[in-house]
């Protein structure tokens, strides 16, 4: 993946379908601005997955390390894996 390009959201309405080209067929992001501050990133889906995947990994590794933990200390007090990772979703 190269240097995001940055363009302002009104460049971005002109010519939408260019920059969905550079995303996934050049695999350059574009940082979408509004006013001088970015606002929103526009990867291509194969980027946009491939985040996605890294997101639930490393998440599936935390609460194994708290599930670790967890069992390191005992088990009073404690619930299952699958009403623990519930609980952590929501309150996210």
């Amino acid at each position: 993946m190269t240097e995001p390009a940055t363009e302002p959201v009104t460049e971005v309405r002109k010519h939408l379908s260019e920059t969905i080209d550079r995303a996934c067929r050049h695999e350059t992001p574009t940082i979408i601005t509004r006013r001088g501050q970015s606002e929103a990133v526009l990867p291509g889906i194969e980027e946009y997955h491939r985040l996605c995947e890294a997101a639930e990994r490393s998440e599936d590794e935390w609460l194994n390390r708290l599930a670790d933990q967890a069992e390191s200390e005992g088990t009073e007090g404690s619930v299952p894996m699958e009403q623990m990772a519930t609980l952590l979703r929501s309150e996210n």
